[in-house]
């Protein structure tokens, strides 16, 4: 029996649900490290992106919206293995001087991921055409390359030192 052949449309969509689970977990595990952060200027960015990420979860119904399809999940492998990390660093460094240091490599781990699939999926959507969808995707793009920048700017500035 002959495979189906899948299209570039039906791997967006695809790549589409996985980057909605992963915004979903990252909701989830934002407030988590916010509380685990010591520094104010680490809890501070972790509310700013957990207010930024719920965003994103929209924009990402709105792209759905766009494609007609109804906004569905599809477990990210990634994104489970780059949280489960971590969690495991809260754990590790609990009380120790390097704990913030690792939830923010924790953090810009998550933010190249997203980076990624906000880049491919943009791309993605210029080349099928919607570019409704494209500049959605871009909008977010831009948002989690600030987010990476900040987060740089907090570890050289703060973080790093206290971890010495």
């Amino acid at each position: 029996m002959a495979k189906d052949i899948k299209k570039l449309d039906e791997l967006f969509h695809d790549t589409l649900r996985a980057v909605y689970f992963a915004e979903g977990k990252i909701v989830d595990t934002l407030p988590k490290m916010e509380k685990a952060a010591k520094s104010k200027e680490l809890k501070a960015a972790f509310v700013k992106h957990l207010a930024e990420t719920k965003v994103h979860v929209e924009r990402l119904e709105e792209v759905f919206k766009i494609i007609g399809a109804k906004p569905e999940k599809k477990t990210c492998d990634a994104i489970l293995g780059i949280t489960d990390k971590g969690d495991e660093i809260m754990k590790e460094y609990e009380g120790s001087p390097a704990l913030d240091a690792g939830l923010l490599a924790a953090a810009q781990a998550v933010e190249h991921y997203e980076m990624s699939r906000y880049g491919t999926l943009r791309t993605w959507a210029l080349e099928l055409g919607m570019t409704d969808a494209a500049k959605l995707l871009q909008t977010t793009l831009d948002e989690e390359q600030a987010t990476d920048i900040a987060l740089t700017s907090i570890a050289t500035s703060v973080v790093n030192q206290k971890a010495e």
